[in-house]
């Protein structure tokens, strides 16, 4: 079985296959009309963000037998064209889980003791205690939408911080324990101090984060996104932090983000993102929340198990 790889991986990945017999193909460098023009090779092919698996690619792709992404999401694969040709398509989200946890954790935390801008002035010589006063995670609700990988992950980590944690997913249920409280989003509406999303990036949850959705929290909430930027809507989070509705956010991934999510020029950006990179209600980094030496590690086993479980 000869296998494509598109984007770069760690070397556990493809050197477990080839010792399993595969023949590995690293062509890391090649262009959308380099792919499409030797797909029809392959009966298998890796990627991670670098292009959109389309209509035009498959139907190209004739031996084709699976698509694995080592990653979370599956936003850049037509799925269901895949699919309907008897294409498997694989993903990693297991592999990055603890580290998108934890990440969403450390975000939080720094934020809420105000640990960044601390830092900062402690460098320039400033000793500020009481301007730096900070606040306890202890007691707090926890909404989390999406109970995933991810999203269970993180309720995990939760549990040792005396938090109530309540988590809304559509599409599972039945999943509550002496830790959570499965409900409704309504629920959450009603009671969350802080809500944290890890959804998937699809057509039911783009900008799903949007004004009239912050407008219906009861409270004045923090929100924290490390699931994927187009969840939310930077324009409508803006507003509402001027307002005083959200107090604060805390978000590794952006709208502005390009399908590779690799390069993203900040001084381009709009207006909106020029406000959050100036707020210090704001925590911010550059899609790293899943992006760990342990992670890169962890996604390659995964989806090299899953890649030979299909024989």
């Amino acid at each position: 079985m000869k296998i494509l790889f598109i984007d770069s991986n760690h070397k556990i990945l493809h050197e477990t296959l080839q010792k399993a017999g595969y023949v590995c193909d690293l062509n890391y460098n090649w262009t959308k009309d380099e792919i499409v023009n030797n797909i029809h090779l392959y009966d298998g092919i890796v990627i991670r963000s670098k292009i959109k698996i389309t209509k035009e690619i498959i139907d190209k792709a004739i031996k084709l037998k699976f698509i694995a992404r080592a990653g979370a999401g599956l936003e850049n694969i037509d799925v269901a064209y895949a699919e309907s040709k008897g294409i498997k398509c694989l993903h990693a989200p297991e592999g990055n889980r603890d580290a998108v946890a934890e990440h969403t954790l450390g975000m939080l935390l720094s934020l809420f003791n105000n640990l960044c801008r601390g830092n900062k002035e402690v460098r320039e010589g400033k000793w500020i205690r009481e301007g730096n006063r900070g606040i306890e995670l202890f007691g707090k609700t926890i909404g989390i939408i999406g109970y995933g990988n991810m999203g269970s992950a993180f309720a995990e980590r939760l549990k040792g911080f005396g938090v109530n944690i309540l988590v809304y997913d559509k599409y599972k249920k039945n999943f509550w324990n002496n830790s959570i409280t499965e409900c409704s989003l309504e629920h959450i509406f009603e009671h969350a101090d802080i809500l944290s999303l890890h959804t998937p990036l699809t057509d039911e949850t783009r900008y799903m984060i949007n004004d009239a959705f912050i407008s219906s929290f009861k409270k004045n909430i923090y929100i924290i996104n490390t699931a994927r930027g187009k969840c939310l809507n930077t324009n409508d989070l803006v507003k509402n932090i001027k307002s005083g509705k959200v107090l604060g956010a805390c978000l590794d991934v952006l709208e502005y983000e390009m399908t590779s999510f690799e390069t993203i020029d900040t001084k381009t950006l709009p207006e909106a993102f020029q406000y959050l990179a100036k707020s210090e209600k704001v925590m911010l980094s550059p899609h790293i929340a899943g992006w760990t030496q342990e992670s890169h590690e962890k996604i390659a086993n995964v989806l090299a198990e899953k890649i030979l479980k299909l024989g």
